[in-house]
């Protein structure tokens, strides 16, 4: 396979998808294992999509910065003295060096190579021993900028020059979220989750994506919400998935003391999910991070009302990451296993024209997007 897919490798990606999710395959499996899909993700899906940064509260004041890897590109965003908020390639325009690392506070962007010394706003200030030469001006040099946009609290790039922002992408999404989550953006930092999981990033978000599997592998999730009134919604570039709190006690952790009682979340083309789980006010971001055709790297940060997690959250956090990741790591590492396999092409979707959260249109929805992608690629 090319770089790009040929109208027949696409074709054949694209074979037994249909748009009516009762009458659909999956993706073909070769989506999900062979490496130059794996190079088309990052190129056509990745590289041209909005891509979570962090919350606002990490660069509100001048100066302040954070760097971050989108598509295996290294971007810096950076908030200069006018408070604008600004992102960049974090390449030297003189030799290519990586300008700045980690996060932080600056006055100045200098690399640690040649100290060629840019201002907060990207534009190049001072080059050392560079006075005698030829049709040289500062003035004319300047970082590569980046698309960047604070949306619900949270900022996001994008490296496509060209895509609509994000506000404009995913219409009603931030009335929605501000709606569940109207203290959004005066929540803080608690606690960071990481994981290191041996498939394709696409076999995860299927499985955040549809509750078909929770009954039998998430017995206590089926618990914690009632299952009764989960709801999936679709939108243009993402889905909504709505249940109340369970009204018994559960084996997940207690709610009992909750002032959140609704269980919302949204996942946004492609890897982005804002969860609202059942306690206090609160909101987690899954950010799904492509590391491979069978690895992908998976961050969940907690942003809640206060930087030290109460009792009830800190049993929130022990069930995430010792009962419920653990249990769908072990489903997406299995499936990829499976694709590996002569004995698997592609699945039926299973779909529920109710919308229930037992159902898989969701990600017959992400796959109609995927297969976008791919044939504009």
């Amino acid at each position: 396979m090319s770089n790009k897919p040929n109208t027949q490798e696409f074709e054949a990606i694209k074979s037994g998808y249909h748009k009516d999710p009762s009458l659909s395959q999956s993706l073909h499996k070769e989506a999900y294992i062979n490496p130059s899909w794996h190079k088309t993700d990052l190129e056509s899906i990745i590289g041209k999509t909005w891509q979570w940064v962090c919350h606002v509260e990490k660069l509100k004041k001048p100066g302040s910065y954070t760097t971050i890897n989108i598509a295996n590109q290294p971007i810096m965003v950076i908030r200069d003295d006018k408070k604008i908020l600004r992102a960049f390639y974090n390449v030297c325009k003189h030799r290519a060096h990586k300008l700045i690392n980690g996060e932080g506070l600056t006055n100045r962007i200098t690399c640690p190579y040649h100290a060629w010394t840019y201002d907060l706003d990207g534009k190049l200030v001072r080059a050392p021993h560079t006075e005698k030469l030829d049709k040289f001006e500062l003035k004319d040099i300047c970082l590569n900028e980046v698309q960047v946009e604070e949306f619900c609290g949270f900022i996001f790039v994008n490296l496509d020059k060209e895509a609509a922002s994000l506000q404009a992408q995913s219409e009603n999404l931030e009335n929605e979220i501000k709606h569940w989550a109207p203290d959004i953006e005066k929540l803080t930092f608690g606690h960071r989750l990481e994981y290191d999981i041996k498939s394709n990033w696409k076999n995860v978000v299927d499985n955040f994506l549809e509750c078909y599997h929770c009954p039998t592998a998430h017995k206590d999730f089926c618990e914690l919400v009632d299952m009764d009134t989960y709801k999936v919604t679709t939108y243009g570039i993402y889905s909504s998935h709505m249940a109340e709190a369970g009204n018994s006690p559960n084996a997940a952790y207690d709610v009992s003391s909750a002032t959140v009682k609704t269980h919302a979340v949204w996942w946004l083309w492609p890897t982005t999910c804002l969860m609202r789980y059942p306690g206090r006010s609160s909101m987690i971001v899954l950010n799904i991070i492509p590391a491979g055709p069978d690895r992908t790297l998976e961050t969940y940060d907690f942003f809640l009302e206060t930087p030290q997690p109460n009792e009830m959250e800190l049993e929130s956090i022990r069930y995430l990451d010792e009962v419920l990741q653990v249990e769908d790591i072990n489903i997406v590492e299995s499936v990829q296993r499976g694709m590996n396999t002569p004995a698997f092409t592609q699945g039926r979707i299973v779909n529920d024209p109710e919308g229930s959260g037992k159902s898989e249109h969701a990600v017959h929805h992400f796959h109609g997007l995927v297969l976008d992608a791919y044939e504009n690629a």
